[in-house]
Formats: structure tokens, C-alpha cells, sequence
């Protein structure tokens, strides 16, 4: 299995999913108001002078880019180069609905705590190169290293980490370090820093990485995947992570549950969809009814190709009316000491009811659906929170082609009437996903029909033979004169 991972505890990416719900005009005033409270009593716990600069600070902060909501006036002195200006908010224009004030003595109080901090380090490390060996020293440098990830300097924090990286010899210790660098990167919303790293972890890994770290940097992928909109990628990785997760560092089981449904929904077939997310035990135990949570807790369940392919039960009847917090089912039985104690609950209703209704083609229910995901779940979490638009788009899009892939010719008027929308509005939507060639059909509003367009997959294949052929005599054509070319000069 390997040694336990390493610099696991920061930074705490909660932290940076409440600096996103400060700028969240979908953040109601009182989550944002528990966010300010969260942050000013991590930002006193953990003594963090360079975020609180990073944030607050009334010239340099980005919730204060005008100088407003400063409790007193900053110094000339003591300014230190805050942190990396990655964007941390849920736009490039947003501003703070609720006030996150500057408090100048405060900063010197926590920059004075973080001076003394560092000055035992560097004693630590001067005593370990004196006395002990190359572990002493290396470890009093990790400690430096979760020091700087703790109190929030990403510049500062990844030199260290880097230090650490370049010295140590094991293994197991090189990946958890580029793991906390990653997450240094998902903090502050660097994704060329995150995108370079994972594609590290992944070499070390490959070198000869244990079971745990392979299987979390599973689930690092396919968050990193998520957040540059690679859904077709994110999906299967985060649909595997669900049975073996344990990477609590990065987010909540919950939230990867969420992740999870919404990766799938929009980039599976319709096929492994069934398979991975509408049959798979790990979802049916949270989104299913209270009959399919029992048997996926107690292992009756089965999914994959040979499950038996049974209608949905609606969800309307199916899902409880209470909020629930997701189930780890990896870890019942097992000692919760990896996991938090407590994982706020979510109200799963409206992913449960997407998924129903899209694989049943209940598409009145699945419009309704995805505006309520949209609302409770992509409006409300910094990672999807970008691609919110780009989600709701391509759900539409599966929609439509589900429908219409059953039939060549549709009334306009009775898709509308399914899908629960106006006339106008499915002319105008299907009208830009066919300008973009993404559903092969025609609209006859004269008629008031749609055509669909099959592609005749027989000629296509003959045409893919015919111009695969021609390129492959080319080729052999090309190859004979250079043969022929080569035997004429040893002649």
C-alpha cells in the first residue's frame, strides 16, 4: 500500500470555495455572509497575513480593487508582495455583495506571528544540517513548505515544495508534493500550473507508484479534466474514484458524486450512461429510492452490460423529501479517521431527477431538471460555475438528439409541447445546433415539422474505404520508385 500521504492537510481548497461565494451573484447573502465568517476565522486560526493581503488589502486585494471597505487606513511600511492575482472570484468584474473589511493591526499581527514561525524553521533546519541527517533536514524544509501552502503564498509555497521535490529520493513522497502543488494550482485557479503537474504525477506514478497514490490521482485528473471542460475525459475518471475514493484533500465525496453525474450525463453514450451512472451501486445509493439504497449499501446491486436494463421509477415518488449527505460506500466499516466528520447535506433530488428523466425521455421533467441543477449545483460551485452556459447547452443538445434520432419526421408543435417550451424558442435553439451541424435535420415551419437527415452510415463507409485506398497506393506507389531508385544506384 505504501506510507501514509504527505502535506495532504493544505491548503484547504474549502477555503478558496468561499472566496468564490463572496463574488457569486447566485450565492444567497446569507452563504456569503457564513463564507466571511469562515474566512476570517481560518485567516486568525492559521495566522494567514499573505491571503488576508491577497484579499482584503484596501490597493492590492481583490475583493477591494477601489480601496472601499477598509477598517483602517494600510501603512507604508510592512506592504509585503502578496500572492499570485489568479482568479479567485466567480468573475473577472465581480465584486463582493457583503463586506470583507482590512484591518491593519491585524495584518501585523499575523505577519508578525509568521516571522517567528519561519525563524524556528530556519533554526530547525540549521540544527537538523548540524546534528542529524539528510531526513531531519528534509523534513524541518517540508514543514517550511505546508507553512507557506497554510498561510496562503502560492510563490513562496511552491518553491518550497519544489526544494522538498529536488532532494528527496523516495518515491511515494516526490508525488505527494506534486499532489499539494496541484492543489496549490486548484486553489488560486492556475491551470497551466495544475495542467503540468498532473501530467508529473502521472510519469511518477507510472514509475512505480503505490495503489493509493495511483488511485487518488485518479480523482485529481478527473477534476483537473472538469475544470478545463474535458467532460469526455473527466467522466471516466471520476465515475472510477467513486468506489475507491479517499482523496478528502481535494473535495467532499458529495461533491464528487456531483461531479460525477453531471461529467457523465453530458458526454456518455447512452449505453455505458446506463452502465456507469443510472445503474452504477455507488450512485443508485444516493440518488436511487430507499429500496435501490439498500441494496446498493448491501451489495445486491449490480452494474455494468449484463445488468437487466428496467425502467426508472419516477423520481417525483422515488426521491426523499429530505436533504441527505452523500455515503462513502468504501468506507462503511472501515475507520472514518480519513474522512471529515461531518459532510453538510445536499438535496440530491434534482441530479436524481435529471438522470431519471433523461434516460426514460421524460424531457418536460428533464428541462425542469436541468434548470434546478443549473440554480442548486453549476451556479453555485467554482468549479463549474465557468462552464455553467456550455452544461446547460450541451443537456439541451441530448435532449433534442435523443428525440429526434427515433424519428424522420417530428411535429414541431408536439416536440414543443414534450419538452415544455414555446414553438419560437425550439425553432430558435434547434436552428443554432443545426447552423453548427450538430443535429442533421431541417425545419419546415411552413409545415410546422422537422425533418431528420440520417446519414447513410453503408455509403460513408464505402467513401472512408475509397479515400483510405487512394492514399494507401499513393503510398506504395511512392515506396516502389524509392525502391527502384535505390536499386538503380547500387547498380
Amino acid at each position: 500500500m505504501g506510507s501514509d500521504p504527505q502535506y495532504a492537510k493544505y491548503p484547504d481548497l474549502s477555503l478558496a470555495q468561499h472566496i468564490f461565494h463572496l463574488t457569486n451573484p447566485s450565492s444567497s447573502r446569507d452563504t456569503q455572509q457564513m463564507s466571511v465568517t469562515a474566512l476570517q476565522n481560518a485567516i486568525t486560526e492559521h495566522k494567514m497575513a499573505p491571503l488576508y493581503r491577497h484579499l482584503a488589502h484596501p490597493v492590492d486585494g481583490i475583493l477591494n480593487p477601489t480601496g472601499e471597505s477598509s477598517a483602517q487606513k494600510p501603512t507604508a511600511t510592512g506592504s509585503r508582495k502578496g500572492v499570485s492575482t489568479a482568479n479567485l472570484l466567480a468573475g473577472k468584474r465581480a465584486s463582493p455583495k457583503v463586506d470583507f473589511p482590512w484591518d491593519e493591526k491585524l495584518y501585523d499581527e499575523l505577519t508578525a506571528s509568521n516571522e517567528q514561525e519561519l525563524k524556528a524553521f530556519k533554526t530547525e533546519e540549521a540544527e537538523a544540517a548540524e546534528k542529524a541527517g539528510e531526513t531531519e533536514v528534509q523534513a524541518a524544509k517540508g514543514k517550511r513548505a505546508e507553512f507557506w501552502a497554510r498561510v496562503g503564498d502560492k510563490d513562496e509555497a511552491i518553491a518550497s515544495f519544489e526544494a522538498v521535490f529536488e532532494k528527496t529520493g523516495v518515491l511515494g513522497t516526490r508525488i505527494d508534493v506534486v499532489l499539494a502543488i496541484i492543489r496549490l494550482g486548484l486553489f488560486f485557479v492556475d491551470k497551466i500550473l495544475v495542467k503540468k503537474n498532473v501530467d508529473r504525477a502521472k510519469t511518477l506514478v507510472e514509475s512505480g507508484g503505490d495503489w493509493d497514490r495511483r488511485n487518488r490521482l485518479k480523482a485529481y485528473q478527473g477534476l483537473h479534466y472538469l475544470t478545463i471542460r474535458s467532460y469526455s475525459l473527466a467522466a471516466p475518471l471520476l465515475l472510477d474514484s467513486l468506489s475507491t475514493f479517499t482523496s478528502y484533500e481535494l473535495c467532499t465525496y458529495s461533491a464528487l458524486v456531483v461531479y460525477s453525474v453531471l461529467a457523465g450525463s453530458v458526454s456518455l453514450k447512452r449505453v455505458d450512461f446506463k452502465a456507469k451512472v443510472v445503474d452504477a451501486p455507488e450512485i443508485k445509493a444516493i440518488l436511487g429510492d430507499g429500496e435501490e439504497k439498500l441494496s446498493a449499501l448491501t451489495g445486491a446491486l449490480s452494474a455494468g452490460p449484463g445488468a437487466q436494463d428496467e425502467e426508472m421509477h419516477e423520481v417525483s415518488s422515488a426521491t426523499p423529501s429530505t436533504s441527505t449527505a452523500a455515503v462513502n460506500l468504501t468506507m462503511l466499516g472501515q475507520s472514518s479517521s480519513g474522512q471529515p466528520e461531518v459532510e453538510a447535506a445536499i438535496d440530491f433530488s434534482p441530479l436524481a431527477q435529471l438522470v431519471s428523466s433523461l434516460y426514460t425521455g421524460d424531457y418536460r421533467s428533464f428541462f425542469l431538471a436541468l434548470a434546478a441543477v443549473e440554480d442548486q449545483f453549476l451556479g453555485q460551485d467554482r468549479y463549474l460555475y465557468e462552464h455553467r452556459g456550455w452544461f446547460v447547452r450541451e443537456m439541451r443538445l441530448r435532449g433534442y438528439q435523443q428525440l429526434l434520432q427515433s424519428y424522420r419526421v417530428v411535429g414541431l408543435a408536439s416536440m414543443a409541447r414534450d419538452f415544455g417550451v414555446s414553438v419560437d424558442f425550439l425553432d430558435r435553439d434547434l436552428a443554432k445546433f443545426i447552423a453548427a451541424d450538430r443535429i442533421p435535420c431541417t425545419i419546415d415551419r411552413v409545415n410546422g415539422i422537422i425533418e431528420t437527415n440520417r446519414p447513410d452510415d453503408k455509403n460513408k463507409q464505402y467513401n472512408d474505404v475509397v479515400k483510405q485506398g487512394d492514399a494507401l497506393i499513393t503510398k506504395l506507389q511512392k515506396y516502389g520508385q524509392a525502391v527502384r531508385l535505390r536499386g538503380s544506384e547500387r547498380g
